[in-house]
């Protein structure tokens, strides 16, 4: 087990049979993201990046909120009082690891959503691979009831997920809503009562560390920026994505599979995966 205990004071990490827990500790602020933990995630990120016992990355938070989005009195009310040059860097800090990090992360990452789930805690959500959310959850973009419009890229993480009238309805009205609720509108892969939420993850995380690790990387990253790309673009993007996989798998994975089902037939690729 790699050792993280007491290395960060807004964020616990430990590393378990593969699983990267990276738990939000500031309970008593309902995991309220501050400068502070912002700049101690991007610390985290690295430190798990480069750790070959993290297979898989699971962010979730102590107590009962997986975050209740940004600190407004340490984030806002404080920083506003500081200077500009400070605000940028507390921007800068934020975004790296809430999603441009995040989002292109080299593990896999699921969000654990245990508990509330409010503001900016939606750009981290979005930008984890997959997510799984406790019935009990709480979500809501509450914003427009203190005056101003969702920040960082909330709206564009809601755009990228959930449909165009419910992120408008919920942009607009502030109403909260259930992890029921989150994965009928795509926003979670999947809800489940709150004592079967660890299980359900590790479950998940399990059947990721399975996977050719080079392979799961060039698949998830190729799917993202896919999206974003014209068709001609994605054809040569993907393609050479393909080739990049090929080339950088220490297991050869391409290889053993076609050998493993042409010529052992030894396996179905359609209902399991290549022996590693």
């Amino acid at each position: 087990m790699s050792n993280y205990e007491g290395r960060w004071k807004t964020v616990e990490v430990k590393v378990e049979n593969g699983i990267a827990w990276v738990m939000l500790n500031r309970p008593e602020k309902r995991n309220a993201m501050s400068p502070t933990l912002n700049s101690e995630m991007v610390q985290v990120l690295d430190a798990i990046e480069l750790d070959d016992a993290a297979k898989v990355l699971v962010l979730s938070g102590n107590g009962t909120a997986w975050t209740a989005g940004m600190d407004l009195k340490e984030y806002f009310r404080e920083v506003d009082a500081g200077p500009e040059i400070l605000q940028e860097k507390i921007r800068r800090d934020a975004s790296e690891w809430q999603w441009r990090r995040l989002r292109m992360y080299t593990k896999p990452t699921i969000a654990m959503v245990n508990g509330w789930c409010f503001g900016g805690g939606f750009s981290p959500l979005v930008a984890c691979d997959l997510a799984i959310a406790a019935d009990e959850a709480v979500f809501g973009l509450s914003e427009i009831n203190w005056g101003i419009p969702p920040g960082n890229l909330v709206s564009k993480a809601m755009a990228d997920t959930v449909g165009h009238r419910r992120a408008l309805h919920y942009i607009m009205t502030g109403d909260t809503f259930t992890g029921v609720e989150a994965a009928d509108m795509g926003l979670v892969n999947k809800s489940v009562p709150l004592e079967q939420l660890r299980a359900e993850t590790i479950a998940l995380a399990a059947k990721l560390t399975e996977k050719n690790p080079v392979v799961l990387r060039t698949a998830k990253h190729g799917f993202k920026r896919a999206r974003e790309l014209t068709w001609e673009q994605a054809e040569d993007y993907l393609y050479a994505k393909l080739d990049q996989a090929q080339l950088r798998d220490p297991e050869h994975g391409r290889q053993q599979g076609l050998k493993q089902f042409l010529d052992d037939k030894s396996i179905k690729p359609g209902l399991q995966a290549y022996k590693r």
